[in-house]
């Protein structure tokens, strides 16, 4: 039996995780929450040129997507500013056992950007590096799947490899022209009086199609699921711990209480040996050993008659033996314990 609680160590490591992470999404939220709210991109200009460039000045702006050079999408016939498409090459394979067995495999992985800004009807602000934002996501706008063509050579090719190409899936994600959207970031004006909106040296970057208080209740509710989970799992991995704990203490016992017993049946072995060498010096070897009968190290009552498997000792009756999982001689895990018969 291994000393260390690896359950319990494992949930109370899961739950120091799920603490920290509860106290980021926590840090999150009150960050947003101290961020200053624009409500017209207009006044956001305005402001730049109030605080000057002493400090860096982190916003909240609401918009929706535009762009000059919009990237008109193959499939979806969508106008966005940012679009990913993947291929996925779809296709049969012989296994071992001899049957087939669907898989996939990415051929295609393409991804188009071109500089785009949030317009609120009085001013545009243009955003930078929005893939690292915490929040952004691109929607699925188009999956098209293509089956691929039968012919001779394919199906003898196919039969050589191993292989049954069923076809390849295209999916196609897009930001699109028009959608509404929310960032936090640090708000600054370049030299020809553009204003950008990016990632902050220090501080909250968020791009997501929620408003400002549903991200403030989203970072809230999962801040308090982390706490939740992880004081369940450190309950439960104490209570892992605690019970490991009992365990080994309570074998130690055991072990020692079988180490007391088995020292103390040599002693009255010895003893009663010495005994009976004074009162019968003449007696033979065979006559001392009738009168000494080889007696169960655990209740020292009944006569041993049980052979332990695999380790083969036999020091126990066989009522002491069927409460016992290991040897009391070699700790040995005991897997059977056979009767024996004196003659």
């Amino acid at each position: 039996m291994t000393l260390i609680p690896w359950g319990g160590l494992s949930c109370c490591l899961s739950a120091a995780a799920l603490c920290l992470l509860g106290r980021s999404s926590g840090r999150d939220a009150e960050a947003l929450k101290s961020v200053s709210r624009v409500d017209q991109l207009k006044e956001l200009a305005q402001l730049l040129v109030a605080e000057g460039k002493v400090l860096p000045l982190i916003v909240t702006v609401s918009g929706r997507v535009g762009s000059d050079v919009p990237i008109n999408c193959q499939y979806s016939g969508l106008r966005g500013v940012i679009v990913e498409e993947t291929a996925e090459q779809h296709f049969l394979k012989h296994s071992d056992a001899g049957s087939w067995i669907q898989d996939s495999a990415l051929i295609l992985s393409m991804s188009k950007e071109v500089p785009w800004y949030l317009d609120d009807g009085t001013c545009r602000v243009h955003v930078v590096g929005a893939r690292g934002a915490s929040g952004f996501e691109l929607n699925v706008a188009s999956e098209v799947f293509e089956e691929s063509g039968r012919s001779l050579v394919r199906g003898t090719l196919d039969y050589l490899q191993g292989l049954k190409m069923l076809g390849v899936k295209r999916i196609e994600r897009v930001l699109p022209v028009g959608s509404s959207l929310t960032v936090v970031g640090e708000a600054l004006k370049d030299d020809i009086g553009t204003v950008r909106i990016q990632r902050p040296h220090k501080g909250p970057f968020y791009v997501s199609p929620k408003t400002i208080d549903q991200l403030i209740s989203n970072l809230g509710k999962w801040a308090r699921w982390y706490r939740y989970a992880s004081f369940g799992l450190t309950v439960v991995g104490i209570c892992l711990i605690a019970k490991r704990a009992v365990q080994y203490i309570m074998e130690r016992k055991r072990r020692w209480e079988l180490q007391r017993r088995v020292l103390a049946a040599a002693a009255r072995r010895s003893s009663q040996l010495n005994e009976d060498e004074k009162n019968e010096s003449g007696s033979d070897g065979s006559k001392r050993e009738k009168l000494l009968p080889d007696l169960c190290v655990i209740c020292l009552e009944q006569e041993y008659n049980a052979v332990f498997v695999p380790c083969g000792h036999m020091c126990c009756c066989t009522t002491c033996s069927s409460h016992l999982t290991s040897c009391p001689l070699c700790r040995r895990q005991i897997e059977q314990a056979v009767k024996t018969f004196r003659h």
